[in-house]
């Protein structure tokens, strides 16, 4: 599952992220002093033998509690919390206040990947993430914009990036060389999303609800829908749609499933739409929910997740596309929760404002929180996960989580 989500409308050499362990200091304990004499007249020998009588007691309490103290001593800091995190943050060589937005590596090669994000952000590692190195592209330095880079897929060794303003970047050979493909000045809206789908072939979708497919390495592109999300719901605001009325025209999220279907949230999260492969229209959906929808996107059996501003989550019943959700119980704190990941049908992770980190072990019916990522100060906006164990959360001020499995 392949997601984009602008991070702008939320309320989106390492090391090991791991909660401070707390080391057991030895308890303090506090004894009675001895009876002082009130008599100082009685018999010496009374007294020497109670204070050998209170040596003698003293000597073994003392001798009691010497080993309980001497191990609390030896044991080592509690691991248990250590080991409840399965990333770690990748520190990258970037400006703080970059927003990451999209990850991506070469089929041929897991360890080759790129990263990118905001203020033309665009880094490269050989080594599966561990290390990045910034990576410059001739063709988009030569105009004087500071580029936004919304997406970016890999197909064999081809590879595409689109980004705002409109920029379109295509590699034959895996990322050593990018070359610009020029686009047409009369394209609605802005490009967030685009998927390599075989030899010379992507598909690319814009913010208003475009899907272009391209056969020839980008140079010709074909519409796949007859017209825009507004046009669609002008046409089909009086069939009930809550909220249409109030549309922007541009779609806040946007998710493809595997087989080419996409779910979209607008952009005041009052309903969402979907999309499958052969429909000419956008299909408008009610939100079930009270709250706005934050994202939406795939599960790995192929239903649907749903997150709603202030920290909800829900889940669809059964699979495909439909509008009847189940509402989740998370440990969100209150923050917004921004995006959703799989790893596999029973595994998956969310993440979300102020270092929210989410796991699910079963399918999505119940999560717990990891705390390993509180300290950080950040909102992740995005999860992705690869072939195997490859995943990824990106955020904002360049943060970077990579998963260890």
């Amino acid at each position: 599952m392949a997601s984009v989500t602008s991070p702008f409308t939320t309320t989106n050499a390492s090391f090991l992220l791991r909660p401070n362990s707390q080391t057991h200091q030895p308890s303090q304990r506090s004894f009675p002093a001895p009876r002082a004499c009130l008599n100082e007249s009685q018999d010496h020998h009374r007294v020497q033998l109670n204070r050998r009588q209170f040596i003698s007691q003293s000597a073994a309490v003392a001798a009691a509690i010497a080993p309980p103290l001497t191990l609390i001593d030896q044991r080592p800091a509690v691991a248990a919390e250590e080991a409840l995190s399965q990333w770690e943050r990748v520190y990258l060589p970037i400006d703080p206040g970059v927003v990451l937005l999209d990850i991506a590596f070469v089929p041929d090669d897991p360890q080759h990947g790129f990263v990118l994000g905001t203020r033309q952000t665009l880094l490269e590692t050989k080594d599966g993430g561990a290390t990045w190195f910034p990576r410059s592209i001739a063709s988009a330095e030569e105009e004087d914009f500071n580029y936004r880079f919304n997406s970016i897929s890999f197909k064999g060794k081809e590879g595409w990036i689109v980004g705002k303003p409109a920029i379109l970047l295509y590699t034959p050979d895996a990322g050593e060389t990018w070359k610009r493909i020029p686009l047409s000045a009369q394209l609605p809206g802005d490009m967030v999303y685009i998927k390599a789908t075989g030899d010379q072939s992507a598909e690319m979708v814009t913010d208003e609800g475009a899907i272009y497919v391209t056969s020839n390495r980008g140079y010709n592109w074909k519409a796949a829908v007859q017209e825009t999300v507004s046009a669609t719901l002008n046409r089909t605001v009086s069939s009930g749609i809550s909220g249409a009325s109030y549309y922007t025209g541009t779609f806040n999220t946007v998710n493809r499933s595997p087989d080419g279907r996409y779910v979209a949230v607008s952009s005041r999260g009052n309903f969402y739409m979907t999309w499958e492969p052969g429909q000419a229209f956008w299909q408008p959906h009610n939100r079930a929910v009270a709250r706005r929808i934050q994202n939406m996107g795939w599960r790995a059996d192929g239903g649907l997740w749903l997150l709603v501003r202030g920290g909800g989550l829900y889940l669809s019943k059964g699979t495909g596309i439909t509008e009847d959700f189940e509402e989740i119980p998370v440990q969100s704190r209150g923050f917004g929760i921004l995006d959703v990941g799989y790893r596999s049908q029973e595994e998956a992770w969310a993440a979300g404002g102020s270092g929210v980190l989410l796991r699910t072990t079963n399918g999505g019916k119940s999560w717990i929180r990891d705390k390993a990522a509180d300290n950080i100060a950040a909102n992740l906006y995005s999860v992705k996960f690869m072939e195997g164990n490859q995943g990824f959360v990106l955020g904002n001020d360049g943060v970077l989580l990579r998963y260890l499995g």
